[in-house]
């Protein structure tokens, strides 16, 4: 679905379908906004915090190019909790049936919010989910995620 980066001028994290219209991505380079809405992506959900994009206004690049944005913060581990992940849902369910990319630095935050998701709100087993999250980007949270679902 998703075109080729230029990689010379610009390193993107090309998006990876985890899901059905469920794409997962590192940091998109900020001219291939455009591409992305013609190639058919409808929605964005930035998970990094503000901080880590100082002078960058996202929101803005992101719209600009027709597409609608979600800001969903998550720094670290310590912003995994089940309000994080029901908005979450809420914002999945807002984009049901069209293509959404939800990205941060290098997806594996994705891949957490994706195996929580699928684990308490969609019943997923526990490997189950840790499999999805990590089609989804899951790497370094792993162990984080596997505590918050075992406490579940």
């Amino acid at each position: 679905m998703f075109p080729s980066p230029d990689r010379e001028r610009s390193p993107m994290s090309l998006p990876e379908a985890y899901a059905p219209l469920r794409y997962a991505a590192g940091q998109i380079s900020h001219d291939q906004w455009p591409a992305l809405k013609q190639a058919g992506l409808a929605a964005v959900i930035n998970l990094r915090p503000d901080s880590e994009q100082p002078g960058v206004d996202e929101a803005a690049l992101v719209r600009a190019a027709g597409l609608a944005y979600h800001a969903l913060p998550i720094a670290s581990g310590d912003d995994l909790d089940r309000v994080r992940v029901a908005h979450f849902a809420e914002l999945l369910q807002t984009h049901a049936e069209q293509p959404l990319l939800i990205h941060c630095a290098s997806a594996n935050r994705v891949g957490a919010l994706v195996a929580l998701h699928a684990a308490w709100h969609q019943g997923m087993a526990a490997e189950e989910a840790i499999a999805l999250g990590r089609r989804a980007g899951l790497l370094g949270l792993e162990p984080c995620v596997r505590e918050l679902l075992a406490d579940a």
